[in-house]
């Protein structure tokens, strides 16, 4: 049986056409043979398999993120955030936080004209340290690295300059003859002294209280003298004598004797019973 590939349809028309099994020429022979139709490989490709396939997207669909508020980040922020890093100890200075019918009016010093630190005071603070660094960063085109290392040196520089005045200012008003209330550590060093004698008060008290409670104690009379006390010899003779001591309770004390045949420990004589002589 004739096999029905489709690439060589053509060739089998032309065989049976030589053989004059066919009488007549087919109209599409010719133009199937100057155009012949692509040969079959000759092995098809094997199927891929679906581990080395990229995996079809699903077709559940995504939920969309929840929208979410866009973080608000101000350049103040970044540079006082490092400022108290480098100085923690201004985060402690007393600030007023009370407001008032109006808002203050902002200082006429500011923008390209505000170049030092000084302009605004001797004693600035740790805010308007910060606003001196953003203002050099925006308004002269300072790089803020730069920017900040400018205003951290005068904000120190003004400070020093502050404390060295105020210190030379109380040394000249002692040698005038002024006299200054205490301050704040000789305050919290009195307090503390207070407390501590408070306690030394309360250890007394204790120890005084348990004395007393020692002045009063109980005292048993004892039936046997502690100073006759034979390390069991005594008992031990007496034993031999065949003298047993009852253990029976005291009806009253009596004192202790000196012969051996006595009652020792201070107990009824019992002597061994003789045997009957029989009759």
């Amino acid at each position: 049986m004739v096999r029905r590939i489709a690439c060589q349809v053509h060739r089998a028309a032309s065989r049976l056409l030589a053989a004059k099994l066919i009488p007549n020429e087919p109209s599409w022979l010719q133009a199937v043979v100057q155009h012949p139709p692509i040969p079959l490989p000759p092995r098809s490709t094997p199927s891929r398999t679906g581990y080395d396939t990229r995996p079809t997207p699903s077709r559940k669909l995504r939920q969309p993120p929840k929208p979410r508020p866009e973080e608000i980040v101000y350049l103040e922020d970044k540079v006082r955030r490092q400022f108290f890093r480098d100085h923690p100890f201004e985060a402690f200075r007393p600030r007023d936080l009370v407001e008032k019918g109006k808002i203050r009016d902002e200082h006429p010093v500011r923008g390209k004209e505000w170049v030092r630190l000084r302009q605004r005071g001797i004693r600035p603070s740790s805010e308007e340290a910060v606003r001196f660094v953003v203002n050099l960063h925006e308004n002269h085109n300072m790089p803020l690295p730069l920017a900040y290392e400018t205003g951290v040196a005068q904000f120190q520089a003004l400070r020093s300059e502050f404390e060295l005045t105020r210190a030379f200012a109380a040394y000249e008003a002692r040698t005038y003859g002024a006299q200054f209330g205490l301050s704040e550590s000789e305050l919290h060093f009195k307090k503390e002294i207070a407390a501590l004698k408070t306690w030394q008060y309360n250890v007394e008290t204790d120890e005084g209280a348990a004395a007393a409670r020692k002045r009063w104690k109980a005292i048993a009379d004892s039936p046997v003298d502690p100073g006759t006390w034979s390390q069991g010899q005594d008992y031990v003779r007496l034993w031999k004598n065949g003298i047993r001591p009852e253990y029976t309770a005291l009806v009253a004390a009596e004192p202790p004797a000196t012969d051996a045949t006595a009652d020792f420990l201070g107990v009824t004589k019992k002597s061994t019973p003789q045997p009957e002589a029989q009759s």
